[in-house]
């Protein structure tokens, strides 16, 4: 249960604001919702109250939790990273993505820059790679109360050869 105030994370969309909780009317029947300001867009959405855990809606990670999520930079991934197709990375990739599970984009996030450090990105991949940065480097920065531009500066670092 989320508060006005609270950060929360929407996935795929990021890290918002709960701006309100509302009382409407859907289909006949009274409901409250969350109104969710995303922080990145400016954009709102607004979720059932009690849809919001099936929609993968979550808190922000806990500080003490931010080490985990930068040492799925330093793992090295398993397995050949150029075997699938792009078209199957992606639909894996967009999967993790929707998931809003910190640990997948993450991993997404790094075998993305790996793959840059071995050759250029398509625009698909591009695309994934910016999407994943900013949800990661957002929620990290907010979770630690830094600037993002600290947050990537730390997690490129691990990529650099």
């Amino acid at each position: 249960m989320f508060k006005i105030g609270d950060m929360a994370v929407y996935p795929a969309q990021g890290v918002g604001v709960i701006e309100a909780i509302e009382v409407r009317e859907f289909v006949g029947e009274k409901q409250d919702f969350y109104v969710l300001r995303i922080v990145d867009s400016d954009m709102t959405i607004m979720i059932p109250v009690h849809n919001a855990k099936m929609v993968g809606m979550r808190s922000l990670i806990a500080k003490e939790r931010i080490p985990f999520i930068l040492n799925i930079f330093q793992d090295k991934p398993t397995g050949n990273l150029h075997l699938a197709s792009w078209s199957r990375r992606q639909r894996d990739y967009n999967e993790k993505i929707r998931s809003g599970d910190l640990c997948e984009i993450a991993q997404v996030l790094r075998e993305l820059y790996l793959i840059r450090g071995e050759k250029e990105l398509s625009y698909g991949e591009k695309k994934v790679l910016e999407l994943a940065r900013k949800l990661v480097f957002k929620e990290l920065a907010l979770a630690d109360g830094k600037e993002e531009d600290q947050v990537a500066e730390r997690v490129e670092s691990y990529f650099l050869h």
